[in-house]
């Protein structure tokens, strides 16, 4: 047995110990019964209910070298009531690969969040999740996306408007190169997800919209996200040149905020151009409007 299991096992006890005390039996539905020393749940109520050999059980909770499964511990969370952080510590600790819990993707963020968009402006800023669905957005990003082409389409994600626009007036230049290494970075999620019904579906009716698409996404090239420069076209200021960069977000798996910064002067200055026409266009008074308009479309 390695040093860092030899760690871990002391850690894995505690931990489902300390979670055990504070379960009653009230509150997975057993009668409190009579001389209870134990202040939670007994092993052998936490095995029953886990549907495990109590044997195994109690060896799990006195860190013996013993292997456990995904469902075995999904189980194991259930019982202990174990909140989305202590389930993934469970599994750290277990030394089993963590795959988070399969009810679907972030959809909504909290104002914290939205306000560090916000605050990222003139640089443009958005938070995708990992089928690049665009869960915020600060006002620079909507003065280069927020167009009459893209507000056609009614789906607020990214791969969908990039591979159903025209390519005459789609945004992003160079998409011969662009758009394989988005699909790329889709289908790394997609490992996480796969049989998942919402998945399926997108990757359906996204293939059925786009049969280029479907094309690459045949084709089974995985790539990571990771810094990119990227050339976008406007209608109002042409072409600019612009580094993105991805950012985790704490308390959201899977979800991450990119932010385009421009390239050179020529870009900065363009962007510039493009926050001058939307003040003259839509007056800071209606700015959250706007801000309404993106995420709700």
């Amino acid at each position: 047995m390695g040093t860092r299991t030899q760690r871990r096992r002391p850690e894995l006890a505690a931990f489902l110990r300390s979670r055990r005390a504070r379960v009653t039996p009230a509150d997975v539905g057993m009668p409190p019964g009579l001389r209870r020393r134990t202040p939670g749940l007994r092993r052998e109520e936490v095995a029953q209910l886990s549907g495990v050999g109590v044997t195994w059980y109690t060896w799990l909770e006195q860190g013996r070298p013993i292997n456990a499964s995904p469902q075995v511990l999904d189980a194991v969370a259930r019982t202990l009531r174990l909140d989305p952080p202590e389930r993934e510590h469970l599994y750290r600790l277990a030394e089993v690969p963590f795959q988070p819990d399969r009810e679907g993707l972030t959809r909504q963020i909290g104002p914290e969040v939205q306000g560090i968009v916000d605050a990222l402006d003139p640089m443009l800023a958005v938070v995708y999740n990992s089928r690049y669905d665009v869960l915020a957005t600060n006002a620079a990003y909507r003065d280069l996306f927020l167009v009459p082409d893209t507000l056609t389409i009614g789906l607020p994600n990214v791969l969908w408007t990039l591979f159903t626009l025209p390519e005459g007036v789609c945004p992003l230049v160079h998409r011969e190169t662009e758009l394989p290494l988005m699909v790329a970075t889709l289908r790394s999620s997609y490992g996480r997800h796969v049989g998942e019904p919402a998945w399926e579906e997108y990757i359906r009716g996204l293939s059925a919209a786009s049969p280029w698409f479907a094309e690459l996404w045949a084709s089974g090239a995985v790539t990571p996200p990771g810094p990119r420069v990227k050339t976008f076209r406007h209608a109002a200021v042409g072409e600019m040149r612009m580094t993105s960069q991805s950012l985790s977000i704490d308390g959201m798996p899977e979800c991450r905020i990119v932010v385009y910064s421009p390239e050179d002067e020529d870009a900065r200055a363009k962007i510039a151009l493009l926050r001058e026409r939307r003040e003259r266009l839509w007056p800071p008074a209606d700015a959250d409007q706007g801000t309404e308009v993106i995420i709700r479309s």
